[in-house]
């Protein structure tokens, strides 16, 4: 998944987002706006994954999103 299809699809994804990680707020989704590399550095934040643990867990969760999709 691209970043600018992200970006486009953002606002239908922002509920998959939550509730995947329940400790991200509103606020803090709509200040990402679809822009990968803020979403990782908040999963680092958040949840205190490494850099290579949060990509890994975001590229996990944009492959069963395609795999539901497809």
């Amino acid at each position: 998944m691209s970043e600018p299809y992200l970006k486009g699809q953002w606002n239908q994804l922002k509920g998959k987002v939550k509730e995947e990680w329940g400790e991200l707020t509103d606020d803090e989704l709509d200040q990402i706006d679809g822009q990968r590399h803020q979403l990782v550095g908040l999963l680092q934040e958040k949840y205190g994954y490494t850099r290579a643990k949060a990509e890994l867990e975001f590229d996990r969760f944009v492959k069963s999103l395609e795999e539901k999709t497809s």
